[in-house]
């Protein structure tokens, strides 16, 4: 295939989408630490986020934005959603018209509440924009385990040609016209994966998690068709996919943030000890915002944005649930 993807941003994500598309297409990594960038040319492997994986030999990383963005016939963002808006702009003077641009970003900006898929179209008009989202987890996939995950486009056949960019024989790509709806799923499963969190942190059982991700489900799927998404989108990898990957493994920086909530430790303790963003904890306030827009019930959400703030407790949290008004499901 002759395409040449540019990847930005070297987190533990970022990284592993860089390795997979390198199985097909020429791939370079954006690292803004030269020395990262280095350790991935030479020794193929990123010891900061990724320390004892091995990535694809044919992989190129560089610390000069532009070099890296200006040769991409693809741009994949590997950004949190704090700095999207940010690196668009730094990037945009070496972007060539009309490059795919793919984000992998799962959050949503506080300042206007846009998807960053919409940040990128105001960023980047005329540039095509979707998303790679689904249960990936980065170290799994390094194992070589296999994976699967959904690319969305709102025109199929942009989808479609990027399906084999990101495919390969153990990371099956499936695609998906419902762009809003993607989004919303891998934004919100992360507010749901702190609730989940602190009910292990309490010390709860397979019962109260087995709940908060089912009734954490009819939260995001209530919002996300509210603002237009398809209901079978969030039944799918994008939406109940992420939801349970995010919410049970180990390695969801999301779930262990709630965790240590639910051990009573506070957030800037917790914050203080990781070196990568938990989206879930930005996005909380985000979504109550959106959810009073578009009337729609999100009780758990409404705990996890309390506790958060510091106004609750997690085990306030959890007898604040129980303790709600009986109703129908």
């Amino acid at each position: 295939m002759e395409m040449h993807v540019a990847v930005v941003g070297a987190g533990s994500w970022g990284t592993t989408v860089a390795h997979l598309s390198a199985h097909n297409v020429a791939t370079t990594l954006y690292s803004r630490r030269e020395d990262a960038a280095g350790a991935i040319n030479a020794r193929h492997e990123n010891p900061r986020y990724l320390p004892g994986y091995q990535l694809h030999a044919s992989l190129r990383a560089s610390s000069d934005l532009a070099a890296v963005v200006s040769a991409a016939d693809v741009l994949v963002m590997g950004v949190p959603s704090a700095g999207f808006r940010d690196t668009l702009k730094q990037l945009r003077p070496s972007l060539r018209p009309w490059v795919p641009v793919v984000s992998l970003a799962k959050g949503l900006e506080l300042s206007t509440r846009q998807r960053m898929t919409q940040v990128a179209e105001d960023e980047l008009p005329g540039h095509p924009v979707g998303v790679l989202t689904g249960p990936n987890l980065a170290k799994e996939i390094l194992a070589g385990d296999a994976a699967a995950a959904v690319i969305a486009f709102d025109d199929e056949t942009i989808a479609q040609r990027l399906q084999d960019v990101f495919s390969t024989d153990l990371f099956r790509v499936y695609t998906n016209t419902d762009v809003l709806g993607c989004e919303i799923g891998g934004a919100l499963k992360n507010v749901i994966a702190l609730a989940a969190g602190m009910a292990d942190g309490l010390g709860t059982g397979d019962n109260t998690r087995a709940a908060v991700i089912t009734r954490g489900l009819a939260e995001l799927t209530r919002l996300g068709v509210a603002m237009g998404g398809k209901p079978a989108t969030f039944a799918g990898l994008a939406g109940m996919g992420d939801l349970l990957a995010t919410c049970m493994s180990s390695q969801s920086r999301n779930r262990h943030v709630g965790e240590q909530l639910g051990r009573g430790r506070t957030l800037d303790e917790i914050s203080a000890e990781m070196d990568q963003v938990a989206e879930g904890v930005k996005s909380a306030k985000v979504v109550l915002e959106l959810a009073a827009e578009y009337d729609v019930y999100m009780p758990i959400s409404q705990e996890v944005h309390s506790c958060i703030e510091g106004l609750q407790s997690a085990d306030d949290a959890y007898r604040g649930l129980i303790a709600r008004e009986i109703t129908r499901e």
